[in-house]
């Protein structure tokens, strides 16, 4: 329980912080303010409830684990439930604290939900969308499963994988938001509106596979240097 817990709490965070950037500060701190906002969150987490359990707080990843072989799906299942659950109620608490300002809509605003298409960022296509995500997820997870391995210096996980959040986003926030974790998709996109859940899915869709490919290239053996 306690595992599911601590994937509550770093989901909770990863998505109030980032998103909360961007739906709060974002005029003011642009896009590479909301970039180190994720990756710092991530960093903070990493160290703060990694010892506990990993600190996935992304379901991509911890399907990604799961193909790698260092993890069970009965485990993943459970901590999927917490990072859903995480993400939602950060999404909720982050609605309530924006709807504070008088000027304050979602329709307007937004709540940091991810996105792609016409009115949306850079405009990008599906297409370049849905690359995108696939592309960043698998080289964020060669990233996280590289940094955890039994021959990589503990100490610097966190700081690696928070990092290589930060230049995700640098990249891609035009894009589509960035994604790279369903959890954090689909809390902001429930309070956003039909427009944001109907194009969630893919969200769920393309980092699961970028993840689960990076693993299966570790349990080759491709990557995994230990």
């Amino acid at each position: 329980m306690k595992k599911l817990v601590a994937e509550f709490i770093g989901t909770f965070t990863l998505v109030l912080f980032g998103c909360g950037a961007a739906v709060i500060a974002g005029a003011d701190i642009g896009l590479t303010g909301i970039s180190f906002a994720f990756g710092l969150a991530l960093i903070g987490m990493a160290y703060g409830i990694g010892p506990v359990s990993g600190c996935h707080i992304n379901p991509a990843v911890s399907l990604g684990a799961v193909a790698a072989g260092r993890m069970t799906i009965a485990e993943a299942i459970r901590y999927i439930v917490a990072q859903f659950a995480g993400g939602i109620v950060a999404a909720a608490v982050l609605l309530m604290i924006a709807s504070g300002k008088a000027d304050y809509t979602v329709a307007e605003n937004g709540l940091g939900q991810n996105g792609w298409g016409a009115g949306y960022l850079g405009e990008y296509n599906m297409t370049a969308a849905f690359v995108f995500e696939v592309v960043a997820t698998f080289l964020f997870m060669v990233v996280i499963l590289g940094a955890t391995g039994k021959s990589a210096p503990a100490s610097m996980a966190g700081l690696a994988i928070g990092l290589a959040l930060v230049v995700i986003h640098l990249v891609g926030i035009n894009v589509t938001g960035v994604s790279v974790n369903p959890a954090r998709s689909f809390g902001p996109a429930l309070f956003a509106g039909a427009h944001a859940l109907s194009q969630v899915w893919l969200f769920f869709v393309a980092p699961v596979i970028g993840a689960v490919a990076a693993g299966l290239l570790f349990k080759s053996g491709t990557l995994d240097a230990d």
